[in-house]
């Protein structure tokens, strides 16, 4: 992929999008409109189906809406309303830890810098640059799995692992795509660009995909 490419990329990816789903964090992000839900919200998403995200936030949700009053929900009961998610019994704990330190260290709010949230139980950099995007709207690029592969198959960056690729996406990508450019390459990735034998007989984006790593696909 030329460098120019990537605004071909981004227009049809936004025009794609309508086919499919929202990532559930951005649902929550536009429903809510709140840091700490968001935060929350992504906690839960790791290694965990959307359906199943949406309605464990929804539950919880209906519990407490603030760090201060979700630290006052017992484990057993955070358990109870986020499970069957990943490792739930692990984000229940991280979730009351977090709403302690929010309430000790940050007045009961969300910090908006990375470093900040990065200081957070369970908070690697895609969750702190979720936050920072969806929840204040600032600039960030959130690189997961999906986002870190795409980006190498197409040949717009070389890089060998997520914390590489944010790096090199940070270096190289357009700041007014940085925001949205998950929210556009995690349906992509789950619908046509999949891992295995993804779909380039679908996909729009052909002619500017040097397909990197591709040996099979649909």
């Amino acid at each position: 992929m030329k460098d120019r490419d990537i605004h071909a990329c981004m227009r049809l990816l936004k025009q794609e999008m309508r086919r499919w789903r929202e990532p559930v964090v951005g649902i929550v992000a536009k429903a809510s409109c709140d840091p700490f839900q968001i935060l929350i919200a992504t906690i839960l998403s790791l290694r965990t189906r959307d359906q199943t995200t949406a309605e464990a936030s929804e539950r919880l949700f209906r519990l407490a809406t603030t760090p201060r009053a979700m630290s006052r929900l017992l484990a057993r009961q955070i358990e109870r309303a986020i499970y069957p998610v990943g490792f739930y019994r692990t984000k229940a704990r991280q979730i009351r830890a977090i709403c302690h330190d929010l309430l000790d260290h940050y007045g009961g709010r969300v910090p908006d810098g990375m470093a900040e949230l990065l200081t957070l139980k369970g908070v690697g950099r895609k969750t702190a640059n979720l936050v920072v995007t969806l929840g204040f709207g600032r600039p960030g690029i959130c690189v997961d799995i999906h986002v870190h592969r795409i980006s190498n198959r197409w040949g717009y960056i070389r890089t060998r692992s997520p914390a590489e690729s944010e790096e090199a996406l940070r270096g190289k990508l357009p700041k007014r795509y940085w925001i949205g450019y998950n929210d556009l390459l995690v349906p992509f990735g789950q619908n046509i660009c999949t891992p295995i034998s993804p779909r380039c007989s679908e996909c729009k984006l052909t002619r500017y995909c040097s397909r990197v790593g591709v040996t099979v696909s649909r």
